[in-house]
C-alpha cells in the first residue's frame, strides 16, 4: 500500500530541514536498513527531522492521512517495531547530539544517539552515565524499557538516572517530563516508554568515572560449565555493587568448537579486580583479556558478535540464582547440539547476565512503571541466520528453549502463587511473545490512565502497546 502523491507532497511542502525518503528516493533503501534483517520494512516514507517541531508536522500529519507511525533510535528492534509496512518512519539519526554539563554532573542526549556518543562524551569530562552494554544501542529503546548496564549495581537503572525527557507528544506539543512537569507521563516514560510520544532528548545523571575499570574477556572449554557456574553464584552470593559479568554460551570464533565465553567488569582498582575474578582465573581460562581499561571501552566488547546484519532472533529468558549447573549443563548441550547441526546458527549464542540487583530493588515499584524490579536475572536466547526460509523453524525452536527457562524460574519461585506473576524485562520481550505476557504487572492500571492522557488515539503502538480498555 502506498502513499498518496498529494499527501506526500503535503508533507514536503510543511517541513523544511528535514530529509524526506519514499520508496523512488535515492538513498531509499539505505533509510530502511536495521541492525537485524528481520527489523526492516518498506516504509511508505522516511522521515529524518533535525528539531522538534518537524516531528510535530509529521505525527499530525500521519493522523491526518491515517498512517502508521513507527520511531527509529538506534534501529536495534529485531521485531520491526522501528519499521513500517507503507507507514511513516520518524528516523531521530540526525538528531544525536550529546552534552555535557559539568556543573550538574548530567549527560543529555538527543533520541537518536546511542551509547557510544554518550559514553565518550562522558568519558571526555571523567563522568559515566548508566548505558547499555553494547554501545551502537539506541539512548531511546533501551532507556524508555528500564536499562540494564554494567553501572547498575552501584546506580540503579538507566531509568533511575533520568533527571528528564523532551517529549513530542500526539497531538503535536513539546512537553518536559521530569520529577517536577508531568509527573504522570515521566512515570510512564520510565519502563513503557514506547507508549506515549517521541522522545527527543534525554538528561541522565552521570557520576565520576576517572579511574579506569578492571574488565574483559574470559573463555573456557565447554567442561568447566559447571566451574564457571558455580563462581557466577558465589559472586551473587556475596555481593558487590561494583560487579557484574555476561556468560555467553557460543561456538568459538575459530570454529573449533563450543565455548564459554564471560565478559567480566569491576569498578575498581586491578589488585582487587584480581581478587574478585580469582575464582575465575583458577579455572585455566583459555583466553584471559582482563585488564584495567577505560569505562568507555567496556561497552565495545560485545561488538565483534553483535553487528549489522543477517536474521536475529531475541527470546527473553529469567532465571532466580543460583543457578543450578545441571540446568545450565542440559541447556548448553542442547544449544549446542542444535546450533552445530545448523552451520547457519553458528553466530548464536545464549547470554546469561548476572547482575547486583540490590540498588535496583531499593526503588519501590509504584516509582516507575518497570514492574521488574526483583532478584530474578536477565539473559537472552540469542539465534543468528541468515536463510529467510528458516525463520519460523527457528523462532519455533527459541521458544522451545524460552520455555524449559521459564518451567525453571517457575520451579525455582514456588512461593509466587500464580507462575505468571515474575513481570519480565519488557526490553528482552519481543511484541506479541505470550510467553513473557506479564510485563506492566500491577502498574497496568495506571498506566492506561497515562496512555488515555496522553495518547488516547494510540499512534504509538508498536512496541508492547498498552490497552486503553480496563
Amino acid at each position: 500500500m502506498s502513499i498518496h502523491p498529494a499527501a506526500l507532497e503535503a508533507l514536503r511542502s510543511r517541513l523544511n530541514s528535514a530529509t524526506i525518503y519514499t520508496p523512488d528516493s535515492e538513498n531509499y533503501k539505505q533509510s530502511l536498513i536495521r541492525w537485524s534483517d528481520t527489523g526492516m520494512r518498506h516504509a511508505g516514507v522516511v522521515v529524518q527531522p533535525t528539531q522538534a517541531p518537524e516531528i510535530s508536522v509529521a505525527l499530525l500529519w500521519a493522523q491526518e492521512n491515517d498512517i502508521e507511525v513507527a520511531v527509529k533510535g538506534g534501529g536495534h528492534s529485531i521485531s520491526g517495531t522501528s519499521s513500517s509496512d507503507g507507514g511513516l518512519v520518524i528516523d531521530l539519526s540526525r538528531m544525536n547530539g550529546v552534552t555535557v554539563d559539568t556543573t550538574r554532573k548530567s549527560i543529555t542526549a538527543q533520541g537518536g544517539a546511542t551509547w557510544k556518543e554518550v559514553d565518550e562524551a562522558g568519558a571526555a569530562h571523567g563522568l559515566a552515565a548508566v548505558g547499555g552494554t553494547v554501545n551502537h544501542t539506541g539512548v531511546g529503546g533501551l532507556t524508555l524499557g528500564g536499562g540494564y548496564g554494567w553501572l547498575s549495581g552501584q546506580y540503579g537503572l538507566t531509568i533511575d538516572n533520568l533527571l528528564s525527557a523532551t517529549v513530542v507528544l500526539a497531538d503535536g506539543r513539546t512537553v518536559t517530563a521530569s520529577n517536577s512537569e508531568n509527573e504522570d507521563l515521566f512515570w510512564g516514560l520510565r519502563g513503557a516508554g514506547y507508549n506515549f510520544g517521541v522522545v527527543v532528548d534525554f538528561t541522565y545523571q552521570a557520576y565520576d568515572q576517572k579511574n579506569p575499570v578492571f574488565s574483559g574477556i574470559l573463555g573456557y572449554t565447554p567442561d568447566k560449565l559447571e566451574g564457571v557456574v558455580g563462581a557466577l553464584n558465589e559472586a551473587l552470593a556475596h555481593p558487590d555493587s561494583r560487579f557484574g559479568a555476561m556468560c555467553i554460551l557460543t561456538l568459538a570464533p575459530d570454529g573449533s568448537g563450543p565455548m564459554i565465553i564471560l565478559i567480566g567488569f569491576f569498578n575498581g582498582s586491578r589488585e582487587e579486580g584480581q581478587s574478585k575474578f580469582a575464582g575465575f582465573t583458577a579455572l585455566d581460562p583459555v583466553l584471559n583479556t582482563l585488564d584495567m581499561i577505560p569505562y568507555s571501552v567496556v561497552n565495545t566488547l560485545q561488538n565483534p558478535q553483535a553487528t549489522y546484519g543477517d536474521r536475529k532472533s531475541f527470546k527473553g529468558i529469567f532465571f532466580q540464582p543460583p543457578l543450578d549447573p545441571l540446568f545450565a549443563r542440559t541447556i548448553f548441550n542442547d544449544f549446542m547440539t542444535k546450533i552445530q547441526s545448523e552451520p547457519d546458527l553458528a553466530a548464536s549464542a545464549i547470554i546469561l547476565e548476572f547482575t547486583d540487583m540490590r540498588k535496583i530493588c531499593e526503588v519501590p515499584l509504584a516509582s516507575t512503571s518497570l514492574a521488574s524490579r526483583n532478584t530474578t536475572q536477565n539473559g537472552i536466547v540469542y539465534l543468528r541466520w541468515t536463510d529467510p526460509a528458516k525463520d519460523l523453524e527457528h523462532r519455533a525452536w527459541a521458544r522451545e528453549a524460552q520455555a524449559k527457562w521459564k518451567a525453571e524460574l517457575d520451579a525455582a519461585t514456588p512461593d509466587q502463587g500464580d507462575k505468571s506473576s515474575v513481570p519480565q524485562y519488557i526490553n528482552y520481550a519481543e511484541p506479541g511473545d505470550s510467553i513473557v505476557s506479564n510485563i506492566y504487572g500491577g502498574n497496568i492500571g495506571r498506566l492506561r490512565e497515562v496512555k488515555i492522557k496522553y495518547d488516547p488515539n494510540n499512534v504509538f503502538h508498536k512496541m508492547h502497546p498498552i490497552s486503553t480498555n480496563a
